[in-house]
């Protein structure tokens, strides 16, 4: 067999990337690299994600430093691998799924000898082996033996949809809840993650309410990056990239947005006996923790369904006001805050924004989101209350109309009908942009959402 060095290059995530930071090599010169398998960690100024390899071999030489900013379309490592002296074909591009199904970019390989078509592979559906980590993830979460799937995409391709629907029907790899079970049982007594797996110990109180869902919250760990200066009292900390567009995006939205902002009071007593009845089945029924996020975001959602208004953006000459209504939910991390998207929110009950509440937090802590995850969003709903806070005055997610804040749940003396009762009380903020919204509108839209949060009862269904 012949050998030949193959480039690896910076693939282009999406239409607006120019460049991407190497944050870590994960595959060291001399190493075999597998199919697929993640070959480094980069840093955009959306997400971070894993770069996976589309070649097997061995990885040569690393062309990029970590830390090194290059553009898209420079090469950053070199692989070598076999090319048989059979007739064959040079592989000028492949395509790279560098965190997820849908975010697909061109990588180009300029390879020194033709790459053998290889063994076993069907030319009627030549994409059937070629797996997405999104869809590996997936499979492996469900269980998932790949091979017994059968692929519906674009040359066969295995998508999720497929993956889904073999989870439905019962196949399953041999030994695959033994496997999920040694994962779980691997984790520390405190709670860890392992693999997309969060292990707890019983003993430990698990949050009952906020973002957080089961996980405590990780003691942030940025000041330990910190880097001394030689004859000072102090040290300074890199600004990353995702830091430094939390920086621009939030200038520019103070500046260029006028913001009010307005609170509201909300009985949330019904609520709190709603989920405290429901949470121990849900737990059994889904696998995950019921919050109240997935309350108040159906709230939200209704109310703008009666005032779209409040899902729009201003334009100019113009407001855009959309007509689908994807909810950025604002998830704290160890050392920024990150609005993954939650679309068509209007069309989940409950259950289905719980559950994908419970999968953006996950991978959002786990820097498993795509950049797909992050576009979209028309509306915000943040959640300070996790943090204890009972008021604030959240800055908007430019270009949106408003965010709305969920603040801390508390148990106060409230005069009805002229008798003092001990309820469970909630506070909503909202800012708004006061060049497309004004109090009356914002007003009656907070006012439907407390009516649709009091509206709760121990008669309530969710599914």
């Amino acid at each position: 067999m012949a050998k030949q060095l193959i480039e690896i290059t910076m693939p282009q995530l999406a239409e607006s990337l120019v460049s991407a930071t190497i944050d870590r090599w994960l595959k060291q010169p001399g190493e075999k690299v597998e199919m697929y398998e993640p070959i480094c960690e980069i840093q955009t100024d959306k997400v971070n994600a894993e770069l996976p390899s589309t070649i097997m071999g061995t990885l040569k030489k690393h062309l990029v430093g970590e830390g090194e900013t290059v553009e898209v379309g420079t090469a950053i490592c070199l692989i070598e691998t076999e090319a048989s002296g059979e007739e064959g074909y040079a592989v000028t591009e492949q395509t790279v799924h560098a965190s997820g199904e849908g975010q697909q970019s061109s990588a180009s390989f300029r390879p020194a000898a033709a790459a053998s078509t290889g063994a076993g592979i069907d030319t009627n559906n030549p994409m059937r082996h070629r797996y997405s980590p999104a869809v590996q993830r997936l499979a492996a979460e469900h269980g998932i033996e790949l091979s017994r799937v059968s692929g519906t995409g674009e040359g066969g391709r295995i998508t999720r949809k497929d993956v889904l629907d073999a989870a439905e029907s019962g196949v399953a790899a041999a030994g695959a809840t033994q496997a999920a079970g040694n994962r779980i049982s691997s984790g520390t007594s405190s709670g860890s993650s392992v693999g997309g797996f969060v292990a707890m110990d019983p003993k430990v109180p698990v949050r009952s309410t906020g973002i957080h869902l089961s996980q405590s919250p990780r003691i942030p760990s940025v000041e330990s990056q910190g880097r001394e200066m030689p004859g000072r009292g102090e040290y300074f900390i890199d600004i990353t990239p995702i830091r430094n567009t939390i920086a621009s995006r939030m200038r520019q939205s103070v500046t260029e947005i006028p913001h009010a902002w307005t609170m509201i009071e909300v009985d949330v007593t019904s609520l709190v006996m709603l989920r405290g009845k429901l949470k121990d089945d849900f737990q059994r029924r889904e696998g995950i923790n019921l919050t109240y996020m997935p309350f108040l975001i159906k709230a939200v959602v209704n109310a703008i369904k009666d005032y779209p208004i409040m899902n729009s953006v201003w334009a100019v000459d113009k407001i855009i006001v959309k007509r689908d209504i994807n909810i950025s939910l604002a998830v704290g991390t160890e050392d920024s805050v990150i609005t993954p998207v939650i679309r068509n929110a209007d069309q989940k009950n409950v259950p289905g924004i719980a559950r994908e509440i419970d999968e953006l937090v996950k991978r959002t802590r786990n820097n498993k989101l795509t950049l797909d995850d992050l576009q979209g969003g028309t509306f915000t709903v943040n959640n300070t209350g996790s943090f204890g806070s009972i008021l604030s005055q959240p800055i908007i997610n430019y270009p949106q109309a408003a965010i709305v804040t969920f603040e801390s749940i508390v148990k106060k003396p409230v005069v009805i009908n002229d008798m003092i009762a001990v309820r469970s009380m909630v506070n909503l903020c909202l800012s708004l942009d006061h060049r497309i919204l004004d109090g009356v509108i914002c007003g009656r839209f907070l006012q439907r959402v407390k009516e649709n949060l009091e509206g709760y009862n121990m008669d309530t269904k969710i599914y």
